[in-house]
């Protein structure tokens, strides 16, 4: 194996039913630590596609294309698969294939111990036997750093791969601050209750070959992956809250917190009487572009005309807007069911605040002045919404934010904390639209190659019909005191040229502006 063309494909063996969120959480381990992301898959055989061949023993196929072998034991033996389980057959292969193993063994008294099948105490000396120390976990919760300490090691034994001091510390900071909220199991809740088109988009982001992406049980597939949902035998995936949140039709209705309280004044306060109301309880995907939508609804569009084309600015950057609504989303603190997340358009600025104060050992001083590692309390949504490429992950949001209000012609947004809530706001221009920025990605639909084919004529007509709504052959006429058959020629080349749109007939006719293909 080439390490620098290939992942290292890490073999999750258990008794599925019953260590399935164990196996779920190695999952989320290695596809939310910045590291093991970058080096490495953890592989499930319930979660990986059928092979298309006969063979009632495909999971020892799929166990000789990995690098390690990861065991987990609990009580139960499983089914015997001939003399032996199919869990106990996969760790003999592994040692005959000379596979480098990770043992864990969960519950560490003697109680427990005494509770463990008969096979399944044989198979735990076999391991003894072998050489293997095992490491012991009560749950979850402190598996997950058991097995990244274990992972760490053995890539930099075995394999010659070390994490930087910078990528053990986020890996390491990132279990320490997880919020165990988004990885718990929604029992009543299957794949199919998500939203479909959304749920496609991911596919298509997790999932990297064409033909995998097509078959039925892709977004159960692509969410296992991700540790996004659970794969129980011989049933349908169970979702997590993360899944809900971010895929869920109105994942409000059961978690009102997830609700974002959005509200317009035409104060510089909060007032009895807003402008402007909105409930926006949809998933994450959804809520994004809602919340944004709010925005571009209770501010103010001024035009700037730019060359033949008659620019609508934003009041605020979208971009900025963005990035601090993706932020409130990922980062807050959903285990906190009293508060909601809070949009705020007021005159003369935009508030935006998220539950929860930054995680230690995150300051406002150290946001403010960009010296920090990202973290999140939510890793597996992160991760996903990066996955959208609605974040970086990699601690350079905050900067992001403070580039695009310059770049818009505005100060920049201030972090403060208060009540338990994270707040930015972004400082408004206040009435001096003079101030902002046509941005640079700003092109209108007449293109310079266009205007460059183009009548000084027919250059005033563009500018008059952006500005007015619709223009008519007699304000030509009457304008560049040509003939009707010179306006009807220039105006006619506009429609030709896919700029203008012809309205009615005969007196009636004007033109208006070509609405874009979508």
């Amino acid at each position: 194996m080439t390490q620098a063309a290939a992942k290292i494909r890490i073999f999750v063996s258990s008794v599925q039913k019953e260590l399935e969120r164990e196996r779920a959480a190695i999952t989320a381990l290695v596809s939310t630590d910045p590291f093991f992301e970058k080096h490495c898959d953890a592989i499930l055989y319930d979660k990986e596609p059928p092979t298309g061949t006969p063979g009632k023993k495909a999971y020892l196929d799929l166990l000789r294309s990995c690098h390690i072998y990861l065991l987990l034991i609990d009580v139960e033996y499983g089914k015997p698969s001939g003399d032996v389980s199919a869990t106990h057959e996969e760790y003999r292969l592994a040692q005959e294939l000379k596979l480098p193993t990770l043992v864990f063994i969960k519950g560490a008294d003697s109680k427990k111990d005494a509770a463990r099948e008969k096979k399944t105490k044989e198979f735990i000396e076999e391991t003894k036997r072998d050489g293997y120390k095992y490491v012991r976990f009560h749950d979850r919760e402190d598996l997950r750093p058991g097995v990244r300490d274990a992972l760490l090691a053995l890539l930099k034994n075995k394999f010659q791969i070390t994490a930087s001091a910078g990528e053990a510390e986020e890996g390491e900071h990132l279990i320490e601050v997880a919020s165990p909220f988004e990885a718990a199991p929604l029992g009543d809740v299957g794949v199919t209750s998500l939203n479909a088109d959304l749920l496609a988009d991911f596919v298509e982001h997790v999932i990297e070959k064409p033909a995998m992406r097509i078959w039925d049980d892709a977004p159960g597939r692509a969410l296992v992956m991700r540790g996004l949902a659970i794969q129980r035998p011989g049933a349908a995936a169970v979702v997590t809250h993360a899944a809900f949140l971010l895929f869920g039709t109105r994942p409000a209705d059961r978690f009102p917190q997830c609700e974002i309280l959005a509200d317009a004044y035409d104060d510089i306060r909060v007032s009895g009487r807003p402008k402007g109301q909105e409930t926006i309880g949809d998933s994450i995907l959804a809520a994004i572009p809602k919340a944004l939508a709010f925005v571009d609804q209770h501010t103010f569009h001024p035009h700037r005309v730019v060359r033949l084309n008659n620019i609508r600015l934003n009041e605020y950057p979208d971009r900025a807007l963005r990035e601090a609504l993706v932020n409130a989303l990922a980062h807050r603190n959903y285990e906190d069911a009293t508060r909601k997340i809070s949009l705020r358009v007021f005159k003369d600025r935009i508030e935006i605040a998220s539950p929860g104060y930054p995680l230690k050992p995150l300051t406002l001083a150290k946001l403010r002045a960009g010296k920090y590692r990202p973290c999140s309390r939510n890793p597996l949504i992160a991760q996903t919404l990066a996955s959208f490429g609605l974040m970086e992950q990699r601690g350079t949001g905050f900067a992001r934010m403070r580039d695009a209000m310059l770049d818009h012609g505005l100060d920049v947004p201030a972090f403060t904390e208060q009540d338990g809530y994270f707040i930015v706001t972004f400082p408004g221009p206040n009435g001096n639209y003079d101030r902002l920025k046509v941005p640079a990605e700003a092109a209108g639909f007449v293109t310079p190659a266009v205007e460059a084919q183009l009548n000084e004529r027919q250059k005033k007509m563009m500018l008059e019909v952006q500005q007015s709504g619709l223009i008519t052959s007699g304000w030509c006429r009457k304008t560049f005191r040509v003939s009707y058959n010179t306006a009807y020629r220039d105006l006619s080349d506009l429609v030709h040229r896919g700029l203008l749109l012809q309205i009615g007939k005969g007196r009636a006719t004007h033109y208006q502006i070509k609405p874009p293909v979508s």
